[in-house]
């Protein structure tokens, strides 16, 4: 058998050098590479031609120009099975390749970094290895590509166990792997752009979405539904980043969740101990506290029924007085930025608990997507910055400043909760939670029976204007002392004066805080 020729133009070089040995001795394969890789390889004793002086041209533009050859191109996108273009390899001297391993600059590892400029991000956008990649998977039916170094050992077994050369079926899923890590690529750099723009431009044009799985789940929000877990980007972050001390698996359902809680939980980076419980991404209990046990135990009695299997939240490092006081009661998952030992040594007496620790709670997708029929919506996500000095107080009755904190308390939990939406609190606790309703009258109603007597002096918070004064005046029946709501009803009027005449501070927003 002619000795086969092999490209290999790695940025990562993760076993490139092993790979390249045992192509060389095991499988008698003729290497070509670029640049650093070459030089890789011949410090490792390993036979190397570089590809300057394969195609005789050598490279140009600082680099930029490598392997935009015909010498390159054409024995990767030749058909073995094509007599013609075996016939133009011959004319032209040019040895048809077997094997393309090949990954990309590091885009998005530069991009990551603080301070980094277009130009200095420009630079590490690839030309020549998504170019040869794809060419390479295009023509999987007579060679093979590989673009992670994760398939190398694979590749090898391959030809060990057939001969000499890799099954149709491991080069047409290579291809596939290929073609998603280019569009993946690509993607990223679209975005990159997209972001580089004025923040107050409408979203792009063309949109495009890539993941890689990190988990396959046993099933999605029900049993007959498949899920899969996929992660954004090269570089580790958000959940995927999370580390499980302890538990079963996570579920879809908990993922969800666990997002709704990270978001609530954002809003407090600082400050006091805040502590979050949820049931179907709605909010059960939130409370702050002087130490994290008396947040979670308050935000535990604000609804004790919901909380049992719910999801919990902590803006500080689990401590073992939290811990101790979680052991009483069944929960699905905690997480918290870290875990004291002491924690981990009571909560490890709840072996089913799932316990994540995840150091950035704070940063989040800045937008959000929803699939609809024929496409899917993309919006910014819900994180502006809001600050009650820039509220208007449309009552005669003003706020004091113990006042304002507690509507804006009761405001920035508000805006979690499944719309129609009403919050009651009382002492930076939440005391009713009126979620998903079809009517706000129906959600102050839920939200003020799960109140009861707490509501007298409490404080209420609505996602959007209430259209009618109703809600205005059996707020005052059930004991609320201050609303605040987003304004902007042509009957706003009617509201205001329903407050003035039962004596409560109403303050108006100017931002609205559907959900849905």
């Amino acid at each position: 058998m002619a000795r086969r020729l092999a490209l290999l133009s790695v940025s990562d070089k993760t076993g490139i050098v092993e790979f390249a040995r045992q192509l060389v001795e095991e499988f008698e394969f003729d290497i070509i590479s670029s640049g650093g890789t070459a030089k890789a390889l011949k410090d490792a004793g390993v036979p190397v031609t570089k590809v300057s002086d394969y195609t005789g041209s050598p490279e140009i533009l600082g680099g930029r120009v490598k392997t935009l050859h015909p010498k390159i191109h054409g024995g990767i996108l030749a058909r073995q099975d094509f007599p013609e273009h075996l016939q133009d390899l011959d004319d032209n001297k040019i040895r048809p390749l077997s094997l393309v391993a090949v990954n990309l600059y590091p885009f998005e590892q530069t991009i990551a970094k603080a301070g980094v400029t277009v130009p200095e991000a420009v630079e590490q956008i690839d030309i020549g290895g998504p170019a040869m990649l794809r060419a390479a998977a295009k023509n999987f039916g007579s060679l093979t590509v590989i673009s992670n170094p994760r398939y190398y050992d694979e590749y090898l077994t391959e030809l060990r166990n057939n001969s000499g050369t890799a099954t149709i079926e491991f080069r047409q899923r290579m291809a596939g792997e290929t073609f998603a890590l280019t569009c993946a690529y690509d993607q990223a750099i679209s975005s990159y752009f997209a972001s580089t723009v004025n923040a107050e431009a409408d979203l792009p044009q063309r949109l495009g979405m890539s993941g890689e799985a990190v988990q396959t789940l046993r099933y999605g929000e029900n049993p007959h539904q498949k899920a899969t877990w996929y992660k954004t980007g090269t570089q580790v972050s958000g959940w995927a980043a999370a580390e499980k001390l302890q538990g079963k698996e996570l579920s879809y359902n908990n993922l969800v969740d666990l997002e709704a809680a990270r978001r609530i939980i954002a809003e407090f980076p600082d400050g006091d101990p805040a502590v979050a419980i949820l049931k179907h991404t709605n909010p059960c209990g939130v409370a702050l506290g002087s130490t994290l046990r008396e947040a979670y135990e308050k935000a535990f009695a604000a609804d004790s029924v919901s909380a049992f299997g719910g999801i919990v939240a902590l803006n500080k490092p689990l401590d073992g007085p939290t811990a101790e006081a979680m052991g009483k009661v069944f929960l699905e998952c905690v997480v918290a930025p870290d875990c004291t030992p002491e924690a981990r040594e009571i909560i490890a007496k709840k072996k089913n608990l799932r316990v994540l620790t995840l150091p950035d709670l704070l940063t989040g997708p800045t937008q959000t997507l929803k699939a609809i029929a024929g496409g899917f919506l993309a919006q910014d996500a819900d994180i502006q910055i809001e600050d009650p000095k820039d509220w208007q107080c449309v009552t005669e009755k003003q706020p004091s400043e113990a006042d304002l904190a507690e509507l804006f308390f009761a405001w920035k939990l508000c805006k979690h909760v499944k719309s129609n939406a009403i919050l009651v609190s009382k002492d930076r606790t939440t005391v009713g939670v009126g979620a998903g309703q079809m009517n706000r009258v129906g959600a102050a109603k839920i939200a003020f029976e799960q109140a009861g007597e707490k509501a007298q002096g409490a404080y209420l918070a609505s996602d959007a204007f209430f259209p009618f004064d109703d809600s205005v005046r059996n707020a005052a029946a059930a004991g609320i002392k201050a609303i605040v709501q987003p304004g902007g009803s042509i009957r706003d009027e009617d509201s205001i004066k329903a407050a003035n005449e039962l004596g409560l501070i109403m303050m108006f927003t100017g931002s609205r805080h559907f959900l849905h």
